[in-house]
Parts: structure tokens; sequence; C-alpha cells
């Protein structure tokens, strides 16, 4: 078997057949088998033994426990054994490549860590007086600035948590500066069907009705619908640049110039701004408010509930209506304006979004990225991460359905779909084939617009041989897909866990553990 140019050499089939006999204890080598934790510990036993206590009063009054507490007793090696051995089956960015489209999974550079640790910052407190945190309002006040910069607006809302939260900023920004102007009475927002589906989802929260703009045959907003959409009812558009097909809408201009002259706001989904960081200002495309995901473009930490941070970037016609609090500069000493009625650029303000100031910790992880990488090295971030995008696009176009591979090169992400398969094989079946290849799937039906989607974002953080590996993996699996190999309706055989009945733990999952279910069911 020969190694491809990348060294990397693929595991021989024969190493993954025969008939091997299942282990006794349920294990494979390394990866072993782990019950839940109250199947391995006895709630009526403990790990250790404690002398029967003689209190004969306490302070509890009525809240002493009355019942047993119904946890396992465990030993603390065997405690320890147990969330070291989940943890080993979960799948992460130190551990592989993360494939997910539009969820930007690249890896978080340790120097970001190290600096977000140091004492000043991650034990700074929100009610600390201002003269006491000027190093962490300086952070704050820098990377604002390079926000602001990088993408050509005006001034920028720090203290969103999260994308949507930085959406439903962007659009109380509008609504304010809507009812300023005495056209409160605007009360729909167009959301193309390429945007990100929490756009949406947003604008309907905060009190508009939603209309749908279709997309053209090669995955991008059909300009001629919207504009014949636009009237004095329409407040805005929110749509996703680079989209959610992974392709740049080359009409943002006339899209902005059209709403502008009907008088209402363009939001920008500005969650795949790491495909166009340092090639393209946002502001020079008549964006009037973008919210940017920290973790997707300057690399903090993603998933796990948080923390996040979306800060929104205005134009200079919403500049007035942002919220607060903000940092100033002023002389030598950075204040932090936190009343409605402060400072001329934002008399209008819609009030807060958070109690505090944002996240800290995200603040200073970006902020050291973009200073590590400086000006030349956020334009390759993004070059290099369309450039790995369009590889694997490339790469698999002759196994894969790419359905607008035929339009041009993608950005930041590759769409594939499940056209060309087997009859009865789907997006499922390969997905559940590369758990077994030892990968997380990427996205899977999603975006919408495009029947069984596969969405793969590699990033600019993986290496070429990283790519091949996968690129290797993906078109085996597509290509046994392909032939029907009805071992993939099987799929995955080798993770700890055989494919389960999706449909039924969506609608009717098992949260609680009980001692009378049989291990079998509890397990599978």
């Amino acid at each position: 078997m020969s190694i491809n140019q990348s060294g990397w050499r693929p595991t021989a089939p024969e190493a993954k057949s025969g008939n091997v006999p299942a282990s006794v204890t349920g294990n494979k080598a390394l990866m072993l088998e782990e019950a839940l934790i109250f199947e391995i510990g006895d709630a009526r036993t403990t790990g250790v033994d404690f002398a029967e206590g003689d209190v004969a009063h306490d302070m509890l009054g009525d809240l002493t426990r009355k019942a047993p507490i119904g946890l396992p007793g465990l030993s603390e090696p065997e405690t320890v054994r147990h969330y070291t051995r989940l943890s080993r089956q979960n799948y992460g960015i130190d551990l592989g490549f993360f494939p997910l489209g539009s969820c930007t999974m690249k890896h978080n550079p340790r120097l970001n860590e190290k600096m977000a640790r140091l004492p000043g910052f991650s034990d700074v407190h929100p009610l600390q007086p201002v003269d006491t945190v000027q190093g962490a309002l300086e952070v704050i006040h820098q990377l604002a600035h390079w926000l602001v910069t990088l993408t050509g607006m005006t001034s920028v809302a720090m203290s969103p948590k999260a994308g949507a939260h930085g959406e439903l900023c962007g659009i109380l920004a509008i609504r304010a500066a809507l009812e300023a102007k005495g056209e409160g009475a605007r009360k729909v927002i167009l959301v193309p069907e390429s945007a990100h589906g929490t756009n949406p989802a947003t604008a309907a929260f905060a009190g508009y009705s939603v209309e749908d703009i279709p997309a053209t045959a090669e995955g991008r907003v059909d300009t001629a619908a919207l504009k014949a959409r636009l009237g004095p009812d329409v407040a805005g558009v929110m749509i996703t640049n680079p989209n959610t097909c992974g392709l740049f809408e080359r009409d943002m201009r006339e899209i902005s110039d059209a709403v502008h002259a009907a008088g209402g706001f363009v939001y920008c989904d500005g969650a795949n701004f790491n495909a166009i960081v340092g090639r393209v200002r946002p502001g020079d495309l008549g964006i009037d408010a973008m919210h940017i995901n920290l973790h997707k473009t300057f690399s903090t930490p993603h998933g796990g509930g948080g923390p996040g941070s979306g800060p929104v970037v205005f134009s200079a016609a919403l500049t007035p209506f942002a919220p607060l609090p903000f940092v100033e500069k002023q002389g030598d000493h950075f204040a932090l304006i936190e009343e409605e009625t402060a400072g001329e650029h934002h008399a209008g303000s819609f009030g807060r979004m958070v109690a505090f100031h944002g996240q800290m910790g995200m603040f200073t992880r970006a902020l050291t990225y973009i200073l590590s990488h400086g000006a030349d090295g956020l334009r390759q971030v993004a070059e290099d991460a369309v450039l790995n995008a369009n590889y694997i696009l490339r790469s698999l176009d002759d196994t894969l359905d790419a359905p607008f591979g035929p339009s041009g090169p993608c950005m930041h992400e590759a769409l594939f779909s499940d056209a060309g398969l087997a009859e009865g094989f789907s997006t499922i079946d390969i997905a559940k084939g590369l758990i077994d290849e030892g990968y997380h799937p990427m996205t899977m039906y999603f975006p919408l617009v495009v029947h069984g989607a596969m969405l793969v974002e590699p990033t600019e953080t993986e290496s070429k041989a990283a790519l091949d590996q996968f690129i290797a993996a993906l078109r085996s699996v597509a290509e046994r897909a392909k032939a029907g190999d009805a071992a993939l309706k099987s799929a995955p055989h080798f993770a700890p866990r055989s494919r389960l009945d999706e449909t039924l733990a969506a609608r009717k999952p098992v949260l609680v553990w009980k001692d009378t279910a049989p291990l079998a069911q509890a397990a599978e």
C-alpha cells in the first residue's frame, strides 16, 4: 500500500475486519467501556467508611436530610477513572479535525489562553472601581479599535455575549433609529434563504414580521426579488455574507444602496467574517450593523454553552442608538460610559444588553490573536481558510455532488449534497461512516436550500496533511454509499455506542436514569 504525497498512510481494510471475538469487558484496547456512574456505584454504599454520627442537635432545623442522598458511592480512584474515561470519548479540536461548517471549530492558540490567565484579567471583577481596572479597560478599548478598523465601521458595542445576542443588539438599534425618525411603523424584516437560521428568529423576537427572499440558482440572494419587495413597511434586511452556502454575495453594495434608498437599514450576519477579514471591510459594502463571533474569526473558545462574545459594529447612521456601556479614552485615563444620556455618540442609545461590560476573557484572547498576527497575518487567515475550503471542494467534487461548484470557487466552507448516492442512502449514512473513520461529522442537512446538505469548513488552522487524510476518509465513505455498501446503514461500528434511533431520541429523550431500566436500553 503506497503512501500519499502528504505522508499519511491509510489503514489497510483488512485491519478492520475478520472474526475477532468481542472482549469480555466490552473494552476495545485503550477505548474502555464505561457505564453510567449510577451503574458503577451503589447509592446504598460509599467509597469510604464513616463512623456513625452521634449528633444530638444541629443548626439545620427542618432542612436536615431525612432520606438518603441517592448519589452513587465511589472511591476516589473510581470517580477519577470514570470522568477520565468519559473525556476520552469526547471529540474536540485538540483530538482531531473538526469539519463543522458555519461553526468554525478552529484551534485556539495556547498563547491566548496564557494571556487570559494573567492576574488582573482572570480575576477582574465588574464592580471594581474604574481606577483599579485601567489595564482591563485598555484591552477592551484596543480590541474595539481594531474591530472598528478591520470592518470599516464607526463604533462597536462590546457587551453582547454571542452571535444571536449580537443580532438582537443590531436589530434593536435599527428599531430605535426608525422610531427616532418617526418610522416605527416599519414592521417587516427581509431575510434571504441563504442567511443563518438565527436571523429570522432574532427579527421575530424583536417584534418584526419576517419575509423570505429567494436565492438564485447559484446560491446567492435574488437581488431583483429583494428590490421588488422593498417598500415603506420594510425596516431592513438581515443578510449573511459570506452566506451559508459558502459564497460571497457579489451584489452586496447594490443591495445596501437599494435598502437605504427605500428607507431601511442593512444588518449583516458577520459570523463568517473569518473568510474576508483583512480583505474586505463590511463598512465599504454599505452595512449598518454587523456582529462578529470572536470564536470564529479571532480564535476564542467555542462550545460548551459559553462564555461567548459577539461584539456588534455600527455605521455612523446607527452609532447614536448603540447600546451602553462603552469604554472611552479621556486623556491618559480610560472611562466606562454607562449612562444613557452621556456621550454625544450614544445620545439615542436603546439601553443595555447585559448587566456589565462583556466577557473579559474573550476580549483578552481576541486581542492577543489580533496583535500576534498583525495586519498581514489576519489577511492570511482569510486567504488560508478560503484556500483550504476550495482544496476540499475540488478534491471531492468528482465523488460528491457540489451543487454550486460549477459557479466558481467557494469561500470558507465547501458545500456538498447527497445527490448521486445509491438508492436508500443519504447524508446521515455518510456522517455515521465518518465516525468510524475517527471524525466528527460535518454539518448535515444545512443549509436547507440544498437537499441532503453536507457543509465542510476546514478553517485556516488545518495543514494540508490533515486535509488529505480527511479527504481520503470522506472519499472512501462516499464511494461506499454510492456502491450501496449495506454496512454503512448500521455504522458506526467502532464507536463506543452504535447507531441509535435519532427520531425516537429527539421525541422521547430519556433524561433520568432509573434503576429498573434494562442495562442494554440505558447503554444503547
